[in-house]
């Protein structure tokens, strides 16, 4: 009874150190591209600053980039800081060498003062992530 206890023991600590020793597999449909390879998103600008407007104006800004990369550049979401900000980015793969857009919506309904509105673009670059910024102040309407 002993030896069949040891053996389970042992058995199955070579089981756990087998499978800690596995690399990760990549998910379904991924790609693994060498980070010297990889799509590279180099923005014509990191920040757009629309000034001062009344509130409930709504901005429209057009972030232009370029995939500085070697393969294909996909962006897989744009995630607002805020729901009054709606990012609308191309959902087709970008070529190396070709440029695209990111168009961003700020409606300054319910929103006065000083703003600053992040716009994260998750893609198959190195990082992973990218960043956007509107920033501006909305002056608050005066009731009479």
């Amino acid at each position: 009874m002993r030896k069949i206890l040891i053996c389970s023991t042992l058995l199955a600590v070579l089981i756990v150190t087998g499978s800690c020793s596995k690399q990760t597999e990549q998910a379904a449909g991924e790609t693994v591209v060498a980070a010297s390879e990889a799509p590279y998103m180099k923005f014509d600008e990191a920040s757009f600053d629309f000034g001062a407007i009344e509130q409930g104006a709504v901005i429209t800004h057009t972030f232009a980039f370029t995939n500085t990369g070697k393969t294909p550049l996909i962006i897989e979401r744009a995630v607002a800081s805020c729901g009054c900000t709606v990012p609308d980015w191309p959902r087709k793969p970008v070529p190396p060498g070709a440029k695209s857009e990111i168009k961003v919506e700020f409606n300054s309904q319910g929103k006065a003062g000083p703003q600053q509105k992040t716009i994260t673009v998750y893609a198959n670059t190195q990082p992973k992530e990218s960043k956007v910024v509107l920033v501006g102040v909305v002056n608050a309407v005066q009731n009479n």
